[in-house]
This record gives structure tokens, sequence and C-alpha cells, in this order.
């Protein structure tokens, strides 16, 4: 891989980073304040295991495989 995808992913993965903290909050105050119902909360928390995923993805990608 190299260095320019390298950077390329490093940002993207910072970007998913942000958006997962983001919903997280995002999360936690409706929680705490009741104000969207279950449906839309559960929509919120999908988005967002989606994102780890993703991060997770990349993070496998710029990590060197130990056993190659």
């Amino acid at each position: 891989m190299s260095d320019l995808d390298q950077e390329l992913l490093r940002k993207k993965l910072d970007e998913l980073c942000l958006e997962h903290r983001d919903l997280d909050d995002v999360i936690h105050r409706f929680l705490m304040t009741g104000g969207m119902d279950q449906m839309q909360i559960q929509r919120l928390k999908k988005r967002k295991l989606k994102l780890k995923e993703l991060i997770t993805k990349i993070e496998n990608q710029l990590i060197p495989d130990i056993l190659a």
C-alpha cells in the first residue's frame, strides 16, 4: 500500500471516528432527555455500529500483517 493510500485511509478513519463519537453523544443526550422515540434511537445505534465496523476494517488495513 502506498503512502498516499495510507494517508487517505487515516483521514477517512479520523472522519469515521469523529462521526462515531458524535453519534454516541447524540444518542446519550436523547436517552437522557427523552427527545426521540425508540425507533429513531435504534436507527442511530445501527448507524453507529456500521461506523464501528468500517473503523475496524480500515484499522485492519493500516496494521501490517504480522505473519506475512
